[in-house]
């Protein structure tokens, strides 16, 4: 995955997202070797209410489908997939580690912090540009810059949370 191919599809994709109403939570770009080495643009977006249709997704891939083919940033075969982040979704922008704290998160940095690079803990937020994490009573500054990955945890509440947003 090359992530000047993915930073030059967002540069390339975002206005076009945003016009149609959507934010970009995530790009990347995966190889496959079930598909016989063809790579898969998956594209993660939502509406700043935290919802897409499976219209918008279609949406979406027929705007951006245009813009690649003109552009044509990926050099080969590739599939499009543009879906939602779901329910234990990546956590890609600042707003996300606000959004949901209180939640069980998976935070894995390009660094080592106290002798570790994953932690698995409740969020509680952001300090300056720190995630704030409690992992077994103990709370952890880790610096956003420094994060390779991160997502929430499928636990009971966040699906409970997410039916009564549904209900409401």
């Amino acid at each position: 995955m090359s992530k000047a191919i993915t930073d030059k599809v967002t540069k390339l994709i975002t206005p076009t997202i945003e016009e149609l109403g959507y934010e970009i939570v995530r790009v990347l770009l995966l190889s496959s070797a079930r598909d016989g080495g063809v790579q898969t643009l998956q594209i993660m977006t939502e509406a700043e209410d935290g919802t897409i249709s499976v219209e918008g997704c279609a949406k979406i891939s027929r705007a951006v489908s245009v813009i690649l083919d003109v552009e044509d940033p990926i050099s080969g075969e590739y599939n499009l997939e543009v879906s939602s982040p779901g329910l234990d979704r990546p956590l890609t922008r600042r707003k996300d580690f606000v959004n949901y704290a209180g939640y069980e998160v998976k935070v894995e940095m390009e660094c080592a912090i106290e002798g570790r690079r994953r932690f698995k803990g409740e969020l509680l937020g952001l300090k300056g540009d720190e995630i704030n994490i409690l992992v077994d009573g103990i709370e952890y500054l880790l610096p956003i810059e420094d994060v390779l990955k991160s997502k929430l945890v499928l636990t009971d509440e966040l699906i409970a949370a997410s039916q009564a947003a549904l209900n409401n």
